[in-house]
């Protein structure tokens, strides 16, 4: 075992003491100071409402709902921003043209356009999808010009002399060299598309861990809200860590695969 290996491990379980003292921190004040669940639950009440509602099947069909609403948004956002972003990189006259309206469309704030999409798309998981997936959008597009702005001009000149073509250059050298570039605007996409779906599944979505909260609010049941929350925070956790993964993957292989 290497010493950067040991660090690491050591950093996760520190990290898991902080948390887990912080809960206990938080458990030790609701039950001294008397705290009603209505107000703050502790931790002990939010986790069994957690598993009660997972074995008997009620958060389940929640979960689905939110998930399926980032996985199509994320994969929707992603492939529009990563796809705008190749194309206006390489059209640099549509890019001055066009990007003062796409920053325009990103500056109107999306839950003041959430009464539209239900007008125009129903009620259900499209407002939904359509909402996190303009959301996921514009952190894919910025990043992957960034990547194709941000190309090494030596190895650039390399390449033409070579005899390279523009689509050669483009992915071999551009979109490869820019992957990390790439991958974090994909990051920042993965959180964004949570929000996304659950903020919009607080306006007119009658399934989902967004409309699971407004139920709670509803019905003044703050443990299910926590739980709903913990439900949300665990997706995005989960989530993020598969794309460091593919990250780490793609960043080992894809490049040395390009250039063979």
């Amino acid at each position: 075992m290497n010493l950067t290996s040991m660090f690491h491990k050591f950093y996760i379980l520190t990290s898991l003491i902080l948390g887990l003292i912080f809960l206990l921190l938080w458990e030790t004040v609701t039950h001294s100071l008397s705290i009603s669940a209505l107000v703050l639950p502790s931790p002990s009440a939010i986790f069994f409402t957690l598993i009660k509602g997972l074995s008997n099947g009620f958060f389940w069909p929640h979960v689905l709902q939110t998930l399926s609403e980032v996985f199509f948004g994320l994969v929707f956002g992603s492939i529009l921003g990563l796809g705008g972003g190749v194309f206006l990189g390489e059209m640099n006259i549509l890019r001055k043209l066009l990007m003062p309206y796409v920053v325009m469309t990103q500056i109107i704030p999306k839950l003041a356009l959430a009464p539209l999409f239900i007008v125009w798309f129903g009620f259900g998981s499209w407002p939904c999808i359509v909402m996190t997936t303009l959301i996921c959008f514009f952190p894919m597009l910025e990043t992957t010009l960034t990547a194709i702005d941000n190309v090494d001009t030596q190895k650039m000149k390399l390449f033409q002399v070579l005899g390279a073509g523009r689509m050669q250059i483009l992915f071999n050298l551009k979109v490869a060299s820019g992957l990390p570039f790439i991958f974090a605007g994909f990051r920042v996409s993965v959180v964004l598309s949570l929000v996304g779906a659950v903020v919009s599944e607080f306006i007119g979505a009658s399934k989902g861990l967004g409309a699971l909260i407004i139920v709670g609010q509803g019905s003044m049941d703050t443990p299910m809200i926590f739980a709903s929350i913990a439900l949300i925070t665990v997706m995005g956790l989960a989530i993020y860590t598969l794309v460091n993964v593919m990250e780490s993957y793609f960043l080992r292989n894809y490049p040395l695969k390009l250039r063979q």
